[in-house]
């Protein structure tokens, strides 16, 4: 054998030494214990929903929507009404004019007819009022109505019975002439159609009797009244002279409570139209 073969045969065998060590390496060893199977990792726990905040991104979903179909129907009449006609946007602008004014027509009568309402209560009330005011005064001078206001009080005694029955209504007259506004006489109220009746020490006003001192109660000047009873030849002086007596007092407020049934006209009626 020859040298050449010899180191062909040593290549070949360190080839072949060189293939079976990796394979020998890859075998595990006999002693070598196999490696323990992992444990299962359990997934963690799902998170409940809080559903107070579902309930907000319910309510947010649907505000979105509605804004998302404005916009889109902003945008569609934006682009229709741009993509027009000279003429259709004319006729648009003359129907919106149109319709505003008519909306401005129907304000303005509505505003008109609430002034006119304003108005007709402030009359009624203003009427209303008046007619009250009327009542009240028309009361007062036929006695159907409590009265207060400054006057007088006047006193006649008559210790010897001698009063009249005409003494009695000169002095109210003499007090009507005076500007007095309404009387009592010992609590019996004086009207337009009081009468004065009796023999003296026994008289009556509308029937009821009155006892001497007689006291009148007088709602009116006291500037004026006063001087009038005074006047020569007045009432004053002629009780005077029959042995009677009258006191005046003057007062800023005097109080005329009598009241006096109100007289039904038996032939008179009120005048009617037609």
């Amino acid at each position: 054998m020859t040298g050449d073969e010899h180191r062909a045969d040593g290549a070949a065998a360190d080839a072949a030494a060189a293939a079976e060590a990796p394979t020998a390496a890859k075998e595990p060893a006999a002693t070598e214990e196999p490696a323990a199977a992992e444990e299962p990792v359990a997934p963690p726990p799902r998170r409940r929903r809080d559903p107070l905040a579902a309930a907000l991104i319910g309510v947010l979903t649907l505000l979105l929507g509605f804004a998302f179909a404005v916009q889109v129907r902003s945008t569609g009449t934006d682009e229709a009404l741009a993509g027009g006609r000279e003429e259709d946007l004319v006729r648009i602008l003359d129907e919106l004019n149109t319709s505003e004014q008519r909306l401005r027509n129907r304000i303005a009568e509505q505003r008109a007819l609430l002034e006119e309402l304003t108005g007709s209560d402030s009359r009624s009330a203003a009427a209303l009022e008046e007619a009250r005011e009327r009542a009240e005064a028309i009361g007062i001078l036929n006695g159907t109505v409590a009265a207060t206001g400054p006057g007088l009080t006047m006193t006649i005694r008559d210790p010897a019975d001698e009063v009249r029955v005409a003494d009695v209504l000169d002095a109210i007259q003499e007090l009507r002439g005076a500007g007095a506004e309404t009387m009592q006489i010992d609590g019996v109220r004086v009207g337009v159609s009081t009468a004065v009746t009796g023999e003296p020490g026994a008289l009556s006003v509308d029937g009821r009797p009155i006892v001497a001192p007689y006291e009148f109660v007088v709602i009116g000047d006291p500037q004026n009244l006063q001087p009038a009873l005074n006047i020569p030849g007045g009432v004053v002086q002629r009780i005077a002279n029959r042995g009677g007596s009258v006191d005046v007092e003057t007062a800023d407020e005097v109080t005329v409570d009598a009241l006096r049934p109100l007289d039904e006209p038996q032939y008179a009626a009120p005048q009617t139209d037609g």
